[in-house]
């Protein structure tokens, strides 16, 4: 590399630098009133709006902020000029200028900005994990402050897809109660005619590593998994599940959550969108009007129903604080799945593995609540974004021609029975669908843990409905060495896997999907259980446990778990109920309150640390959620809680420097 080859290009007309331009011709719209009473910001607002070509006629329209993930660059005709991180966030910027077009044809004036979002598949097992979660807090941030640097905008509306980037953006409405808002979902990417889903094919490693896949086969199925260049991934993960609750909370139109990408219904989805809070302005309608205590159980119920990610157990009870509503506990979590049936077959939950865009040919969000509204589980007085309540909603989606139309194109297009993806009770109870999820708890996990019951393999789930696992424990300290093990042929049918130190103060609370997705589709992983203090992505299923708490790091008996040490699961899927305990050794067994005083005497395994690439952004971003009440209250910041803290160390460490001043004086 030399300056000649820096500077290679030697063009005449580079040096033929303009110094000056004439300006926009017309004139600013101003009043003397707006001359004598408006900040010089909002003066200088107008004048920057024109330097960008807006028309001087056209300034004075409301201001609507649209506000998106991209990702990328994309040529006019949708080639790559440059990648994004991934496709959810790739063609958002079609739902932008379809949302754009529509404020302008209501004499609006349209502003637009980004802050894109990682992708949680492509990170996975590697120490771009470490930023993942945190992220969400940080976007979240940012969005907020890009709302309020527009003080003139008058409504926001949030284009978002995938696993961050759309809790980050349903937290940043969130907490600007006093505007009109919306959710624009940035859709699903479709299936491969022939192939494997965007789940599936992150096993291609373990599988090869395991003799249960050819070079030859993994390249072709990692070729064509993501069959379109939009969207998020065609399983019911945390992506898909965040535009389900965004639905489902009001926020978001009728039946906009899961539309295919790039299609004609789906650009029309933001127009529908735009018309919506433009009509939310005009009437004055305010977030805080939508999101409501009842908008969230709302939520709750729908996510139970679905089978949805328990990453929306963090993201939820976060959304409510960000509104200033009551957080919902695990009481409430237990409550809502005790009532609510799950409905959805869907990847990756099964029984059948339908892809997202068949979930919504077959009905979506409304399609669910009208069974669940039979149930009587939903607040139907609630407000929406289309200015309707919800029974209001429900009632014109009961008779539209849209549900009609789209489930005949569900039969025609794929030859599936739309009550097939999404059941009645009676048919998904015949089906042996159970209940979303379930909370153990025992000297393992005595704060708590989670696991998505519903999708453990009915193989080895006993008659009674109850999953029980007693084994040997193998552990792990790292991801890294747990996957090492799987690809190397050391974990077998009946071990019981423990990966400790990926919990917050560890890894940020890292994914684990390599780890449960390998184990999904290896021949002997449904005998595999994993307990983890880290999470899991929203594609995970089988016996897996994770969100034990407390931490290792954090002191909690996870942490204290040796190879060879027997642990008992059980897990009623009926009655979502679970216990995970240390009851000893194969030589001597112990009853659970006697093993809890042996990890209790026990100290921390020596090489659980936290991972030495651990950015400081993360490490701070654990230390501000872990005061805010940690996990289990969505890894929040508590503003007040915070500087209460804060304020209490700095009288310590005065305290402290004092009294080692007057040891030094003695």
């Amino acid at each position: 590399m030399s300056l000649e080859t820096i500077f290679a290009v030697d063009d005449p007309s580079l040096y033929k630098v303009q110094t000056n331009a004439r300006g926009n011709g017309g004139a600013l719209p101003l009043t003397k009133e707006m001359l004598m009473n408006s900040p010089s910001g909002n003066l200088f607002g107008l004048s920057q709006n024109v330097g960008m070509g807006w028309k001087p006629k056209d300034l004075l329209g409301p201001q609507v902020l649209i506000l998106s993930t991209q990702g990328g660059i994309r040529d006019h005709d949708g080639t790559p000029i440059a990648l994004g991180y991934h496709t959810g966030h790739w063609e958002v910027g079609l739902l932008m200028r379809e949302a754009a077009e529509v404020v302008r044809e209501h004499d609006g004036v349209p502003f637009a900005g980004y802050v894109s979002d990682p992708c949680d598949g492509r990170s996975q097992g590697t120490s771009g994990m470490y930023d993942s979660f945190p992220y969400r807090n940080d976007a979240a941030i940012v969005y907020r402050r890009l709302i309020r640097s527009l003080p003139t905008r008058q409504a926001v509306i949030g284009v978002a897809t995938c696993d961050k980037g759309l809790p980050a953006m349903m937290l940043a409405l969130a907490g600007t109660p006093d505007l009109p808002g919306i959710i624009v979902p940035g859709g699903v990417t479709l299936p491969p005619t022939n192939g494997e889903d965007a789940g599936k094919v992150q096993t291609i490693g373990a599988r090869f590593a395991n003799n249960e896949l050819t070079l030859q086969e993994a390249a072709e199925l990692g070729c064509r998994a993501c069959a379109t260049p939009g969207g998020g991934c065609q399983f019911l993960g945390t992506a898909a599940t965040s535009q389900v609750v965004a639905e489902a909370m009001g926020i978001a139109v009728t039946h906009s959550a899961l539309a295919p990408s790039g299609q004609p219904i789906w650009l029309e989805m933001a127009r529908q969108s735009a018309r919506a809070v433009m009509e939310m302005e005009k009437k004055g309608m305010k977030m805080s009007d939508i999101l409501t205590d009842k908008a969230i159980e709302n939520a709750m119920v729908v996510h139970a129903a679905f089978g949805g990610s328990t990453n929306l157990l963090l993201h939820i009870p976060a959304i409510a604080h960000a509104a200033g509503l009551k957080m919902p506990t695990v009481e409430d979590w237990v409550r809502v799945n005790k009532k609510v049936p799950r409905l959805v077959s869907v990847l990756p939950n099964g029984p059948v593995d339908h892809p997202t865009v068949r979930v919504f040919l077959a009905g979506g969000v409304p399609e669910v609540m009208l069974h669940l509204r039979k149930l009587g589980v939903l607040h139907e007085d609630v407000l929406t974004v289309t200015g309707q309540t919800l029974g209001e909603n429900l009632d014109w989606w009961e008779k539209s021609e849209r549900r009609m139309k789209l489930k005949e194109r569900l039969m025609e297009a794929d030859k599936v029975d739309p009550d097939e993806v999404i059941m009645s009770p009676e048919r998904a109870k015949e089906r042996g669908l159970t209940s979303t999820v379930t909370f153990p708890t025992g000297n393992i996990a005595p704060e708590g843990s989670v696991i998505k019951s519903t999708s453990i393999s009915p193989d080895v789930v006993d008659e009674d409905g109850v999953y029980r696992h007693t084994g040997k424990a193998k552990v792990f300290t790292s991801e890294q060495a747990a996957i090492r093990a799987i690809k190397q042929g050391e974990i077998e049918a009946g071990d019981i896997m423990v990966v400790m130190g990926g919990g917050p103060l560890g890894t940020g609370m890292e994914e684990t999907y390599q780890l449960t997705s390998a184990l999904k589709h290896l021949s002997y992983g449904k005998y595999v259980s994993l307990i983890t203090d880290a999470r899991f992505s929203g594609v995970s299923t089988g016996a897996c446990i994770g969100h034990v708490g407390p931490e290792a790091l954090a002191g909690g008996p996870i942490g204290k778990l040796r190879n060879g040490d027997v642990i008992e699961i059980i897990v009623d899927r009926n009655n979502l109920v679970g216990s995970m305990n240390f009851i000893g050794t194969e030589d001597q067994r112990l009853t659970p309150e006697e093993g809890a005083k042996v990890l209790a005497e026990r100290s921390v395994h020596p090489d659980v640390k936290p991972n030495p690439g651990l950015p400081d952004d993360t490490r701070l971003w654990a230390a501000l959620q872990s005061v805010s009440g940690g996990t289990w209250k969505g890894s929040v910041y508590d503003v007040d809680r915070i500087i209460e803290v804060l304020e209490a160390g700095k009288k310590a460490l005065a305290e402290k420097e004092a009294a080692a001043m007057m040891d030094t004086k003695e």
